[in-house]
């Protein structure tokens, strides 16, 4: 039998067809299951054949049955048309971002609790969205959105100071703590200073990654007249704690740090209203303006939903 295929290819109607003379094994049967009359069926399947070049049933007056050929393609055309079938309901999932990929960067505070609670509760929601998480630094995401890169990312800044050039929803805000080596006089006072923290040398970030919570920082410092001995900077908020464990210095962190339970650390908040005098600071969430992806509006919708929910720290 000759094949004569070339690169068109077969209608799925043909593939149903086959599969109900295979499924019944006599055309007749067949044909009343696809609501239709034999002959027209008997010449589909015909037609069938010569286009693959190859025999899928062997017929006698009495019988109907698959050749080799015919059984080995039958698992792949059930499957064939189940995608088919599938085809649309994926559209419209796709178009309202229940199906598809999300880039999302943040920032190491959010890797604490926020961001994995977060990404478990959509994605339970949502498990056909398939998640790229990219940690990054303030300074860092906003290159990634201006270039494409990622879809949206959790920053964090000083209150207020979102990038004005972005779309953004604020999660959390929450006080900055003192986290102190376990080993400083300081951690163990009845009461901390505020006076006795300032004088201390001091591990932070470089300004360039969250530059509005940098000057936050240091103008409490400048407020109280005093300044800041720096004494390490260092990138990563995890980092920032490693060295203050190591007796380098102090560090001014968000509350949710708390949950990086790093031997040999302390926190703590200054006593009474010397509190008020610290910062605080914001986890928000940004994104493109001219973004478009549909699984980032889902995202963005769950995203309202839980900050109304959430309850704010300080």
């Amino acid at each position: 039998m000759r094949n004569t295929t070339g690169d068109h290819p077969i209608e799925l109607r043909l593939w149903r067809q086959f599969i109900a003379v295979a499924d019944e094994l006599h055309f007749g049967r067949a044909a009343m299951r696809l609501h239709m009359t034999q002959p027209p069926l008997t010449q589909a399947i015909a037609n069938l054949e010569q286009q693959l070049g190859v025999r899928l049933f062997d017929r006698t007056k009495r019988s109907v049955q698959l050749t080799p050929a015919g059984a080995a393609l039958l698992p792949d055309t059930r499957d064939l048309l189940a995608r088919a079938h599938a085809l649309p309901g994926q559209a419209r999932a796709a178009a309202q971002g229940e199906v598809g990929r999300l880039r999302l960067a943040f920032v190491s505070t959010a890797g604490f609790s926020l961001l994995p609670q977060w990404v478990q509760a959509f994605r339970s929601q949502y498990p056909q969205v398939e998640f790229e998480l990219v940690e990054a630094t303030g300074d860092v995401q906003l290159r990634l959105l201006e270039r494409g890169e990622i879809d949206a990312g959790f920053m964090l800044h000083s209150p207020g100071f979102a990038p004005a050039d972005l779309q953004h929803l604020r999660i959390t805000r929450e006080a900055l703590v003192t986290a102190l080596p376990a080993g400083h006089r300081l951690a163990t006072a009845r009461t901390l200073s505020l006076a006795a923290v300032l004088a201390e040398p001091l591990v932070i970030f470089p300004r360039r990654i969250v530059p509005s919570l940098h000057d936050a920082i240091f103008g409490m410092y400048h407020a109280a007249g005093r300044t800041p001995q720096v004494a390490q900077e260092a990138i990563q908020m995890q980092t920032i704690v490693n060295l203050v464990s190591a007796g380098l210095g102090i560090a001014w962190v968000p509350d949710s740090v708390r949950q990086f339970q790093r031997p040999g650390v302390v926190y703590r908040q200054p006593a009474g209203k010397q509190a008020l005098q610290v910062p605080s600071c914001e986890t928000t969430l940004v994104w493109d303006t001219q973004s478009t992806r549909p699984t980032l509006e889902r995202f963005i919708e769950f995203a309202r939903r839980q900050a109304r929910v959430a309850a704010p720290r300080g």
